[in-house]
């Protein structure tokens, strides 16, 4: 169970010792998981304390940042959390569609370092984690493994990056910065749907040393846990909001790009609360769920050709695909003025919106053209919310853009390609590559996991199958309290908090 993530008693003492000596040292402090979830409940001191640290620096106070209501300075901290409602002159759609914006997360402007903070802080406070000696290793299609490092470097040990060797240039360059070492950055071949690649790269790491932890995002529950209270709250949040505005608004559906399956643990909460749908997306020409396809594309930070240990299918509604011609076509029109000028002048949204397009990398364009492909689909009008999650922005897809300007335009993008795209992409989505799961296809999902988690990483069969009991999901959740209380044992016996 160490593997998943699942551990809340100390297992090595020793570890333990080192770890706290380690941390006193350094001055660092942990925050609770609930602290992150409703970031209020940190303590006064310490938020006094953060005014004074830059967000983007590796300081020990900056895990108290890692959560979804940093202010657009990244110093405040906000009552709501970010988010844009994105209306019918935009998406064609009569129902509004809320993105919660992962751009406020401190170092990598992805919320990804809060799944991060999730897997490492457990194997920290239980003593199987040792910053002195041990290596994190991170697993990942981009940002996980950025926010991996960033949190390593915080808690002043080696992180390690893997990371198939053609995603965007601007991840390699933020890791080149942060890493200790050159060397602890592992190119895997191919691209974003490459994730068996980097599995065979752990492998070898874990045979080359015990020092070599692995961090597996795709089967660490502390990934699925921080996303299901933390992301879950603050999309109902941001829904509420919305309802107070519109007193007949009702939240239909919960939309997220498949990735490690942690983000798409957000839909449990919400679905417990407001009786949504998960949708569940994945790039067209990649079809794992939908088709058990196969395939590369360019929709980075979305990893396929496998079903994640901690997707729970049972609490899957739909799947959709997209495509990456509409993700990385739609990326030009929003980061070109030629095409912000269209939408402004020919399509009649607001410039304050059009200035947010740039809050959105290309999984945040899946999730929403997959949100509206969902409100088609399903017939939802004015008073059916649709809420979805922009994991990160525009900023690190600098030089895709580039490649996406040469390749479906020519090298130059004029208001005529402006209006081609938006016809295409926004008011032409249609509902094909559209599935409503019955019970036998969210089996057919769980059975394929099959063939990754047990024949591949060594999963028993009986912990494979533990996952079909609704309890085990629901039980998760006691882990969480539990691991509270071991971080409030260390931060006591660091003393870090006290001196503060």
């Amino acid at each position: 169970m160490a593997k998943l993530g699942l551990e809340s008693t100390i297992i090595d003492r020793g570890v333990y010792q080192n770890t706290v000596g380690r941390f006193r040292e350094a001055g660092i402090i942990l925050p609770k998981l609930s602290q992150l979830f409703d970031p209020a409940t940190i303590p006064e001191k310490v938020r006094t304390a953060l005014t004074s640290v830059d967000p983007m620096a590796p300081h020990p106070l900056n895990l108290f940042r890692v959560h979804w209501y940093n202010g657009a300075n990244y110093k405040t901290l906000d009552a709501v959390p970010q988010y844009v409602v994105l209306p019918k002159e935009i998406t064609g759609v009569d129902a509004p569609i809320v993105v919660l914006s992962g751009r406020t997360f401190p170092m990598i402007r992805s919320h990804k370092v809060l799944a991060a903070y999730g897997c490492l802080a457990p194997r920290v406070i239980t003593g199987q984690f040792d910053p002195t000696v041990h290596k994190a290793v991170w697993p990942s299609t981009g940002n996980y493994c950025r926010g991996g490092v960033a949190i390593s470097r915080i808690m002043r040990c080696r992180g390690v990056a893997l990371l198939p060797e053609l995603m965007s240039r601007e991840r390699f360059a933020w890791l080149e910065d942060w890493v200790q070492e050159k060397e602890d950055i592992y190119p895997t071949p191919g691209s974003e749907s490459n994730v068996k690649e980097i599995y065979d790269k752990c492998d070898e790491l874990e045979a080359e040393s015990d020092d070599n932890i692995i961090f597996n995002q795709f089967c660490e529950f502390g990934n699925h846990l921080v996303h299901l209270y933390a992301t879950g709250r603050a999309l109902e949040h941001s829904f509420q909001l919305e309802k107070k505005k519109h007193s007949g608004l009702q939240l239909r559906a919960y939309v997220s790009a498949t990735g490690s399956a942690g983000t798409l643990a957000a839909g449990d909460y919400l679905k417990e609360r407001f009786g949504s749908r998960t949708v569940a997306v994945e790039a067209l020409e990649c079809p794992t769920l939908l088709y058990n396809g196969f395939g590369e594309h360019n929709i980075q930070g979305i990893g396929d050709k496998h079903v994640p240990f901690i997707h729970n299918t049972w609490k899957t509604d739909d799947i959709t695909a997209i495509s990456e011609r509409a993700t990385d076509r739609l990326s030009v029109l929003f980061n070109t003025e030629a095409g912000q000028r269209y939408l402004i002048e020919r399509r009649g949204v607001s410039k304050d919106l059009v200035e947010k397009l740039p809050w959105f990398g290309l999984s945040s364009i899946c999730n929403i053209t997959a949100a509206i492909k969902t409100a088609k689909y399903h017939g939802y009008g004015p008073n059916d919310a649709i809420v979805t999650v922009a994991t990160d922005a525009s900023e690190l897809y600098v030089t895709e853009d580039a490649k996406a300007l040469k390749k479906y335009f020519g090298g130059s993008f004029s208001e005529i390609d402006a209006a081609e795209v938006f016809g295409e992409h926004l008011l032409g989505t249609a509902t094909d590559h559209y599935e409503e799961l019955d019970e036998r296809g969210k089996q057919r999902i769980f059975n394929l996991g099959y063939y990754t988690w047990v024949e591949q990483q060594g999963v028993s069969l009986e912990e494979f199958n533990h996952r079909k009991d609704p309890t085990f999901w629901t039980g998760l959740r006691d882990i969480v309290p539990a691991w509270d209380a071991l971080i409030e044992k260390f931060n006591a016996e660091t003393g870090c908090l006290k001196k503060l």
